[in-house]
């Protein structure tokens, strides 16, 4: 898996197909490479179709063109889900959070660009969380 510095978390992908004020700075981060998990893609369907009411097309469209873009995809398994536990414990992280969090330290990034979490949380040393919407 190539080294990518930056893990975009679902919220990014959702604004960056909105017409939100948020959509040009979300829309920014996707021009320079960045890392996904399957779970952000995932996510980010379900946002479309229930939330914004993107229709399936629409949303397949989206994922493929999110998938090309992406650099690396990191696929969720099951020592993924051991990993998102031990850090529930250690940063009491909501588990989904916490599962994307895995991907992105899987995937060796450096940061991850998230409104969900605390701006400039250090995760296991390696990991910085970066809200770009402040």
């Amino acid at each position: 898996m190539p080294t990518v510095a930056s893990f975009l978390d679902t919220n990014i992908l959702v604004y960056a197909f909105t017409k939100d004020a948020r959509a040009v700075t979300a829309q920014q981060l996707m021009g320079s490479p960045f890392v996904l998990s399957t779970q952000g893609l995932n996510e980010f369907a379900n946002v479309a179709r229930k939330k914004l009411k993107h229709p399936l097309e629409q949303i397949e469209e989206a994922i493929e063109a999110l998938s090309k873009l992406a650099s690396t995809i990191v696929p969720m398994d099951q020592q993924m889900t051991i990993a998102a536990l031990k850090l529930v414990r250690r940063y009491n992280f909501a588990f989904y959070d916490a599962l994307m969090v895995a991907a992105a330290l899987k995937a060796s990034c450096t940061r991850y660009y998230s409104e969900d979490l605390q701006d400039g949380l250090i995760v296991e040393d390696k990991l910085t969380v970066i809200n770009p919407f402040r």
